[in-house]
């Protein structure tokens, strides 16, 4: 996907990383759910943060949390991914590691010419997110091509 402000940039699969990564921080701070962060930005905003994420990885991520809170008026929520129960889960994942899932379950289901924003709201608006969102099970634990297939299906 070309970059929106320098159109011999393309978007890389590290900026999705990174944006994804953005998405999993914001909802955690604001107690919300992904699909919340990603529906309030809309496309405009997740292609210009997609367009951006080459420079503002290296800028401090709670000040890019901050920013996006802001510019978007992202409202506090009830929502917290990271209460799990300890006698089924004693560890939650890292937003790092969670970024890193949805980057790679947005590539593997990229279907040709398909822009990646829109795959992007595609897969964050999915219901299969409430099951890798849900650190009591281990969904988000399986490995990419398992969790694909059970994106294509509709459910684990």
């Amino acid at each position: 996907m070309t970059n929106k402000f320098f159109k011999s940039d393309n978007i890389t699969e590290n900026d999705l990383f990174f944006v994804c990564y953005m998405i999993e921080r914001v909802a955690r701070k604001l107690h919300q759910p992904n699909k919340y962060v990603v529906a309030a930005m809309g496309y405009d905003e997740l292609y210009r943060q997609l367009s951006l994420a080459s420079v503002l990885h290296s800028e401090n991520p709670l000040k890019v949390e901050n920013d996006w809170i802001e510019e978007n008026q992202l409202v506090k929520g009830s929502f917290d991914v990271t209460h799990v129960r300890s006698d089924l889960n004693v560890h939650v994942p890292s937003a790092l590691q969670m970024g890193k899932v949805y980057k790679r379950l947005i590539m593997s289901t990229l279907s040709n010419g398909e822009d990646w924003v829109k795959a992007l709201i595609r897969v964050y608006s999915s219901p299969i997110c409430k099951t890798l969102d849900n650190y009591n099970t281990s969904a988000f634990y399986e490995p990419a091509p398992v969790i694909a297939r059970a994106y294509a299906a509709g459910a684990f």
